[in-house]
């Protein structure tokens, strides 16, 4: 099952930062009178899974993919806006986030280094074990590289100038985001060393269990890593090997990659491991996983259309727009628009079992505006989502970003004619035109422009578009700055130095010295 990797112990560790000088580590290494496991464990392979484990268990609370991170990566871009109530999660989505107020920012800070210390334990713990089946060893530490490296680029990402945990330690300074980015590379790059292809045709206390990272998804985050750091020949090489491993290809079907029906299928690196089955009621807040919890998502629910759901986030008028710009070569709209948006369509639409124009026919407001489709649990089976329960798989990193990416990379450094032959890979898959026929010899500048629009069209909602728009300099461009605010009236609200959210409070606090991000 594909929540398997998820039998938590129940001891696990909670990071705490101690600033006063005059301690030494070794002075803080006490036993838990009260817990016997403790001086017991790091003893076995089994030991070692589980503590691997208990790092993947990161990724399930409400300050990574249960609902917050999701909302940081989506809520600034112009494919999404949140008229939200809350105003923790409307302030996200207006550049506006409030150093006294660290929800939902806060938590997934807080979550990364929860994360990155079990990591961390694993890293320190594991190379001492024996065990009887090294490779078992090896894709255990593997993983504990990816993950330490998959939090720290979150942390990276949204927070620029972050500490950088390498080692269990007593306190851990502020570092740049050139360091930064410099350990996330370090560490996916181990990773993709020790990680196999696969866990199917392995022996094993692992053996076929989806949801564990692979080399795949290292090298696609690796890929990734140099890309936003403009290391576009490093990044194109890498992007090259995941290609070239053979594993991974898209399916037939776009709106599969979104749904319970073919999760952990050929286009996925790498997913959160989320079921509705799983067992428990409770919802993932954050702490140490309990025995209590249903490891569910609440996405569903947050983005959910109104009367579904809160319809805290809903895609901009700017997406509707650009998916009718181009029809497939019979003609049609763009199928990824109704995979993504629902909305009064001609002919009907159905949601969660109802006609929209039906159920939306009392309140004009809501006939003629969009909800989001992605991720949501909308094709009969639920009523609704105010169960708090979907148990879609969150997909991180699909095989469509690989060859954008990839077309990108040979764009700016100097193949722009090989670029078109990786996004008609990705245009193909929904019948659009042949892109060297419609816009043939594009130099390298339109080349961009069009793999802007066609990352907007393929990943709306998926958390890229963001950090597309920073790491293309948009925000700097006064042309491209004024261009997002006449599409989506939240960037209005953007100044300098809010492209990264602030470093929390009880950062500051607990490290003397942590310089605050610009603007805040």
């Amino acid at each position: 099952m594909k929540y398997k990797i998820y039998n938590y112990i129940a001891v696990f560790f909670s990071m705490a930062l101690v600033t006063t000088s005059c301690v030494d580590n070794e002075d803080l290494e006490q036993l838990d009178p009260n817990n016997n496991a403790v001086d017991s464990f790091w003893q076995t392979d089994q030991d070692a899974l589980q503590g691997v484990n208990a790092a993947y268990g990161s990724l399930l609370t409400d300050g990574t993919y249960m609902r917050s991170t999701p909302l940081l990566l989506d809520a600034r871009a112009d494919d999404a806006r949140t008229n939200s109530p809350w105003g923790s999660m409307y302030n996200a989505g207006h550049f506006n986030s409030n150093v006294a107020d660290a929800a939902i920012y806060g938590w997934a800070y807080e979550t990364y280094y929860q994360g990155i210390y079990r990591a961390n334990q694993v890293l320190t713990n594991v190379p001492g074990i024996d065990f009887a089946d090294e490779a078992l060893k090896n894709r255990i530490l593997g993983q504990a590289y990816f993950l330490r490296g998959l939090y720290l680029f979150h942390a990276v990402n949204l927070f620029k100038n972050v500490p950088l945990p390498t080692e269990l330690a007593v306190y851990y300074p502020q570092k740049t985001q050139d360091e930064g980015w410099a350990q996330v590379i370090a560490d996916f790059k181990a990773a993709a060393d020790l990680l196999p292809n696969s866990y199917d045709g392995i022996s094993g206390l692992d053996a076929g269990q989806k949801g564990r990272a692979t080399k795949g998804a290292a090298l696609g985050y690796l890929g990734k890593a140099y890309l936003f750091t403009k290391d576009f020949t490093n990044a194109r090489t890498t992007f090259k090997q995941v290609i070239d491993l053979g594993v991974y290809s898209l399916v037939a079907n776009y709106r599969d990659n979104f749904t319970t029906a073919n999760e952990n299928n050929s286009e996925s690196l790498f997913e959160v491991q989320f079921s509705r089955d799983a067992g428990g009621v409770d919802l993932g807040w954050g702490g140490a996983p309990a025995s209590g919890w249903g490891k569910t998502s609440a996405r569903a629910i947050t983005y959910a259309p109104r009367a579904f759901g809160w319809t805290d986030v809903q895609p901009t008028w700017a997406l509707f727009n650009e998916f009718q710009e181009e029809k497939t070569k019979t003609g049609a709209t763009d199928p990824r628009l109704d995979a993504t948006i629902f909305y009064n369509k001609p002919g009907g639409m159905q949601l969660y079992g109802k006609d929209f124009a039906t159920f939306y026919a009392s309140s004009p407001g809501d006939l003629n505006d969009l909800f989001c489709r992605k991720y949501q649990n909308s094709d009969g089976e639920f009523a609704d989502e105010y169960d708090w329960r979907s148990g879609i798989n969150e997909r991180l990193l699909r095989y469509a970003d690989i060859l954008l990416m990839y077309a990108e990379c040979l764009n700016e450094t100097g193949d722009t004619p090989g670029a078109y032959t990786y996004i008609q890979m990705v245009r193909n898959r929904v019948n659009l035109p042949d892109l060297a026929v419609t816009k043939p010899g594009m130099t390298q500048e339109q080349m961009r422009e069009q793999i802007g629009h066609e990352r907007f069209l393929e990943f709306p909602l998926e958390g890229h578009r963001f950090d597309d728009i920073r790491r293309w300099g948009w925000l700097e461009n006064p042309t491209k700055l004024a261009w997002l605010k006449a599409r989506d009236t939240e960037f209005n609200s953007y100044t300098k130095g809010r492209e990264y959210y602030p470093i929390p409070q009880l950062e500051m606090d607990n490290n003397p010295g942590t310089v605050q991000n610009e603007s805040y």
